[in-house]
C-alpha cells in the first residue's frame, strides 16, 4: 500500500503564520487519507497500517542512573498457602528404618491440592408396586432430582454453564471435552441446557437493572457491537461499582436506551416531565397542542402509542421520534423506575444524554492526546495545556475526597481559564474550545463529589462481553442472545457482589438457594458503601 511522504522537520524561525497554517492543514489531510486507507483495507479483508510504538530503549537509557532498586510491588509479602485450605482425606506416612529407641516427635506437614475429574453416574432403581385394584405405584425420586428435573445432576449442570459462561469454553469444545471423559450427550442436549429452562436466571437479571437504577447514585454507560442472526447489532452497559446489566438490541438510539431505562415497564406517559422534554428539544408547537388535547396521559404499551401518533397526524419521523422519547421520560417519571438523584456518566455518546449528565475526563482529554505539534512552539504549548489539564484533574480528585465550597469556586475559574487558552497551534484551541462547551457535565462532580470522574468501570465491565464475542462470533437465537446477556450480567455482579460464580451457578441449578438474591445483596453492599 502506498504511503504519503512525511512533510520535512522546518526551523520555527523559518515560518510564517500562513505557511504554519498549511502544514497544519496538510498534516490533517493526512491523517484522514491514511484513516480512509485503512478503511479501504478494512473492506477488502486487508490489515490496516499498524501503529507502531515508538522505542523507549534511549528512555530507559537516559533514566538508568536514576532508577530506584528494585523493590517488591506493595502486598506480594509471603502468606501461608494452606492454612484455611479445606482438607478431605489425611494420610498417615509411616517412617522406614526408624532405628531402636528413637522419640517419635510428631508429624512435617505437605498438603497436596488436587481435583477428582471424572463421571459420577446414579442409577436409582425405583420399587413399582401394582395395588390390588389395578394401580401403579411408584417410589418417588429424591427431593433433589425432582428439583432439576433432568437426567444430568445439578454439579454436570452448573460445570456446563460455567465453562460457556465463565470460561468462555464453546459448544463444540465442551461437547468434545464431555465425551472424552465418558459422558453419553448429544450436541442438542449441551445447547439446551446453556439455553432453555433459565427463567428464574433471567427474572434474577431484570430485577438486577430495577433495584440498581431505583438505589444507585450513579450509573456508568457504554455500548458496544453484538452482531445476531448475521446483522449487526449493539450491546448496552448499564452498571456501578455494585452492579452490572447488559441488554442487546438492534441500535444504539436514545428511544433504545430510555426503553431500558424503564426498568421493565412497556407504558408511555404524557406528563410535565414528557412536555418538558419535548420543549427542550424544539419539537412545534402544533404538535405539542395535538398530543396535549389528545385526551389521553396514559398508554399501556407501544401499538396503543403508535395509533395516537398516527390518529393525530404525525407523519415526520423527527417528530415521532422526539414524542416518544419524551413518553418514555414520562413513563420513567411516573413509575419511579430511578432514583430521582440519579447521574448518567458516559463517554460523550449522544443517545446517552438525557436527565443528570457527566461526562468522562480521560475520554474528553483523548482530543487532545491524538494531536501531534510540528514546531517546537506547538508541541511546548500541547505539552503545557496537558499537564495543566492532569494537574487539575488532580485537584478535581482532592475534591471529592474533602468538597468545600470555596474550592469549588476555585477549580470553576481555573477550569476557564485552562480551556479558553489561545495557543499557537490552531487545532489545540478548537479541542479546548470543545471541551470548555461540556464545562457542566464535565464539572457536575464539583456538585456531586460521589460521582467518578472517567467512565473505566463500563469500559472494563463490557470487555468481558467483547471476549466473548470474539471467541463466539455471534448468537444465532433470541433465546441464546438473552442468555448471553442474562449470564454476562449475573458473572459480572456476583464479581462485585463477592460471590463465586461457580457457587451461585450450582446453589441455583439445585435449587438451594442457599444464596440470597442478587438484588438483596446489592442493597446490603449500598448500605456499606454508598454508590
Amino acid at each position: 500500500m502506498k504511503t504519503t511522504p512525511k512533510i520535512p522537520e522546518i526551523r520555527e524561525e523559518e515560518l510564517t503564520p500562513l505557511v504554519t497554517a498549511l502544514v497544519e492543514i496538510i498534516r490533517i489531510q493526512q491523517e484522514q487519507i491514511q484513516e480512509l486507507r485503512d478503511e479501504i483495507a478494512r473492506l477488502k479483508g486487508q490489515k490496516p497500517k499498524p501503529k507502531i510504538k515508538p522505542s523507549v530503549l534511549e528512555k530507559y537509557f537516559e533514566n538508568k542512573e536514576t532508577k530506584k532498586e528494585f523493590t517488591k510491588r506493595p502486598g506480594s509479602t509471603k502468606r501461608e498457602k494452606t492454612d484455611k485450605l479445606e482438607i478431605h482425606e489425611t494420610v498417615i506416612v509411616k517412617a522406614d528404618n526408624v532405628p531402636p529407641g528413637s522419640m517419635f516427635k510428631g508429624y512435617e506437614e505437605f498438603t497436596v491440592q488436587g481435583l477428582v475429574f471424572q463421571p459420577h453416574n446414579t442409577l436409582y432403581r425405583r420399587e413399582r408396586w401394582q395395588t390390588p385394584d389395578g394401580a401403579s405405584i411408584v417410589a418417588p425420586l429424591p427431593e433433589a432430582i425432582k428439583v432439576v428435573g433432568s437426567h444430568f445432576d445439578s454439579s454436570l449442570l452448573s460445570f456446563i454453564l460455567y465453562q460457556y459462561y465463565h470460561c468462555h469454553v464453546t459448544q463444540p469444545l465442551i461437547w468434545e471435552q464431555l465425551r472424552e471423559l465418558g459422558f453419553d450427550i448429544s450436541t442438542g442436549q449441551v445447547n439446551r441446557i446453556i439455553t432453555e429452562g433459565k427463567e428464574c436466571f433471567h427474572t434474577e437479571k431484570d430485577r438486577i437493572l430495577r433495584v440498581g437504577l431505583g438505589i444507585s447514585s450513579y450509573i456508568n454507560v457504554d455500548d458496544t457491537c453484538a452482531r445476531h442472526k448475521g446483522k449487526n447489532g449493539y450491546c448496552t452497559h448499564i452498571g456501578n461499582e455494585i452492579f452490572t446489566w447488559f441488554e442487546t438490541s438492534h441500535g444504539k438510539s436514545r428511544l433504545n436506551f430510555l426503553g431500558m431505562l424503564r426498568a421493565g415497564n412497556e407504558d408511555y406517559a404524557l406528563n410535565p416531565t414528557a412536555f418538558g422534554y419535548m420543549k427542550t428539544q424544539k419539537l412545534p408547537a402544533a404538535q405539542m397542542e395535538l398530543l396535549t388535547g389528545c385526551g389521553r396521559t396514559v398508554f399501556d404499551n407501544y401499538t396503543e402509542w403508535k395509533v395516537t401518533l398516527e390518529s393525530l397526524g404525525f407523519t415526520k419521523d423527527r417528530h415521532i421520534r422526539i414524542a416518544t422519547e419524551g413518553a418514555l421520560l414520562g413513563s420513567i417519571q411516573r413509575n419511579k423506575s430511578i432514583n430521582p438523584d440519579l447521574v448518567i456518566l458516559s463517554d460523550a455518546a449522544g443517545q446517552f444524554d438525557v436527565l443528570r449528565h457527566a461526562l468522562c475526563w480521560i475520554h474528553a482529554e483523548r482530543s487532545i492526546n491524538r494531536l501531534v505539534g510540528y514546531n517546537d512552539a506547538q508541541r511546548e504549548s500541547l505539552a503545557k495545556i496537558r499537564t495543566q489539564i492532569w494537574e487539575f484533574y488532580a485537584e478535581l480528585k482532592a475534591y471529592k475526597q474533602t468538597p468545600a465550597p470555596e474550592k469549588k469556586a476555585e477549580l470553576q475559574e481555573r477550569f476557564d481559564q485552562i480551556f479558553t487558552t489561545r495557543t499557537c497551534y490552531e487545532s489545540l484551541n478548537q479541542a479546548l474550545k470543545r471541551i470548555h462547551k461540556n464545562k457542566l457535565e464535565l464539572l457536575l462532580v464539583l456538585d456531586r463529589p460521589d460521582v467518578p470522574l472517567h467512565n473505566n468501570a463500563s469500559e472494563t465491565d463490557i470487555r468481558e462481553y467483547v471476549k466473548k464475542r470474539k471467541i463466539s462470533g455471534s448468537t444465532r437465537s433470541d433465546l441464546g442472545r438473552r442468555c448471553r446477556d442474562t449470564f454476562a450480567s449475573l458473572k459480572k455482579t456476583c464479581r462485585k457482589l463477592g460471590i463465586g460464580f461457580w457457587r451461585f451457578l450450582e446453589d441455583r441449578v439445585s435449587g438451594k438457594n442457599l444464596i440470597p438474591s442478587l438484588p438483596d445483596l446489592m442493597r446490603l453492599k449500598l448500605l456499606e458503601s454508598p454508590v
